[in-house]
């Protein structure tokens, strides 16, 4: 049964570092450079197909996520409670940034607000 568990840990993780090791590649390598290509319709091509994996990565999240939480008597954790907070406003910040793209301030938002999930994912683990 414990191997289930880390399993399932280890899917929340993998998921975890696509959507926020994404984020982190698109906008140090991929974004700078493709925004001084010819064709901005390349850039959109990347975001649209990031994007799909993103929301395969959130589906895995939000599955392992609650098991997790479930199994290990975490739903009354203040620190999970803020966790939830935050990914319901990055959810938001994403939706809001696909229908407004060129506003960069979402996508830094988005990032950054990641990055502090990653650090209170890591301090409920613990």
């Amino acid at each position: 049964m414990d191997d289930l568990w880390l399993a399932v840990r280890w899917l929340h993780l993998v998921a975890m570092a696509f959507f926020v090791g994404g984020q982190l590649f698109l906008a140090v390598c991929v974004v700078p450079v493709e925004r001084r290509a010819a064709d901005p319709e390349r850039l959109r091509a990347i975001a649209r197909r990031f994007g799909v994996g993103t929301l395969v990565a959130i589906g895995v999240l939000l599955a392992t996520g609650s098991g997790m939480a479930s199994h290990f008597d975490r739903w009354s954790d203040g620190l999970l409670q803020i966790k939830l907070s935050l990914v319901i406003v990055v959810a938001g910040l994403v939706v809001w940034h696909t229908r407004r793209p060129r506003m960069h301030a979402l996508e830094a938002a988005v990032f950054v607000l990641s990055l502090v999930i990653v650090w209170l994912g890591l301090a409920i683990a613990h």
